[in-house]
């Protein structure tokens, strides 16, 4: 893969999705540790879905879920980045932040620091006025990043699309305001 990235942090690459990461974005979606939290493991077709939808999505916000790569190796490790909301929720119409690592990437920083950079991404050059993040109570690890990265519990809800998983429908729903607006307020 070549380097031309969207943005960088200091060990992070983030890119738009390309035909490329297919195969090791399929092995992240079929990892049963890796989708603990989700309702179930995605297939080859649901993966190559996921990539169309990530790509159109960026044509249309100018953000996504980016793919993430070590910048030394050039490995991929999943995707960190920002998609837009909105589902029947109380923090929605909103901009969410979110990750998915694949298991040899946890325990790293790598998480907190994509997320930190895709936070100043979306205030400084999306110029967006918050960012919201949601995730099932038992994500202890991805509430944990949440507060890392300097957001603010807002409540917990039952969320619309998981009514048929019942150990995954109580959410957490986190917030964070652009400063630079608060600042403009002020």
């Amino acid at each position: 893969m070549s380097n031309n990235y969207l943005f960088t942090s200091k060990r992070l690459g983030f890119r738009n999705w390309n035909s490329n990461l297919f195969d090791s974005f399929a092995e992240l979606n079929a990892n049963e540790l890796v989708m603990e939290h989700f309702p179930n493991t995605l297939s080859l077709v649901e993966t190559k879905a996921f990539i169309t939808k990530f790509q159109a999505h960026y044509i249309t916000y100018h953000y996504t879920y980016f793919a993430v790569e070590l910048k030394e190796t050039k490995e991929f490790i999943g995707f960190i980045g920002l998609a837009y909301q909105d589902y029947e929720a109380v923090s929605n119409p909103s901009t969410d932040i979110g990750w998915r690592l694949k298991p040899s990437a946890w325990g790293n920083g790598y998480a907190t620091e994509g997320a930190k950079r895709c936070l100043e991404y979306a205030f400084n050059v999306l110029d967006l006025e918050r960012i919201t993040s949601v995730c099932p109570l038992s994500n202890k690890s991805s509430e944990h990043v949440m507060k890392k990265i300097g957001m603010t519990k807002k409540a917990t809800f039952k969320h619309p699309k998981l009514k048929a998983f019942k150990h995954l429908e109580d959410c957490v729903w986190y917030e964070i305001v652009n400063p630079f607006i608060l600042n403009k307020v002020s």
